[in-house]
């Protein structure tokens, strides 16, 4: 069933904090109901998960202390993107302060989104092949090590304790199937 937009009556912003904007939507259905919905606006252009090839078969990972489960957790290259970049170079940028690696092939795949119902934020999903060793100084504590993983044991990788984050997880299995259909263009 196609149903059109819901009317916008109005939109009120708060900042709860200098990071954090919530907007307040009041909001029209288009059977007469209405209702205050509240939306977590995302602050700058949004983040990228890089999806670091090695070569045709494996993904470079990174482990790195997660604060939220206080445990060192594995996933893939992550972060923001900067003022005036776009999310092919600041997946370039981050791969190469967090992995050491720089690359001449960036495909941006899609978007993800985390929570659509109430946050706007979105993070691109970029593949990075042909690598090269390059390292740029970054923000994190520690440098991070950087672990190999071949894509076929990735039903291994995603039932481990320490590799829980889903935009990793999800960026993992479109890449691996984009690789399956388009791996040998650049």
């Amino acid at each position: 069933m196609k149903r059109g937009l819901p009317i916008v009556h109005g939109v009120h912003t708060r900042h709860e904090a200098p990071d954090r904007v919530v907007e307040d939507i009041d909001l029209e259905f288009g059977n007469g109901e209405r209702r205050l919905f509240h939306r977590v606006r995302a602050q700058g252009a949004g983040a990228v998960a890089v999806v670091p090839m090695l070569d045709a078969s494996t993904v470079l990972l990174v482990r790195e202390y997660a604060a939220g489960v206080h445990r060192y957790e594995l996933g893939l290259v992550k972060g923001r993107i900067d003022p005036g970049e776009s999310p092919e170079q600041a997946a370039n940028r981050e791969l190469k302060e967090e992995a050491g690696y720089g690359a001449r092939s960036l495909v941006r795949l899609r978007s993800l989104t985390q929570a659509p119902l109430y946050m706007s934020h979105q993070t691109h999903v970029v593949l990075a092949r042909d690598l090269y060793p390059e390292r740029l100084p970054g923000d994190e504590p520690e440098e991070l090590e950087v672990v190999p993983w071949k894509l076929d044991a990735l039903h291994e990788l995603i039932l481990r304790e320490d590799f829980s984050e889903g935009r990793s997880i999800a960026a993992l299995f479109i890449a691996r199937d984009w690789m399956a259909h388009h791996g040998d263009r650049r």
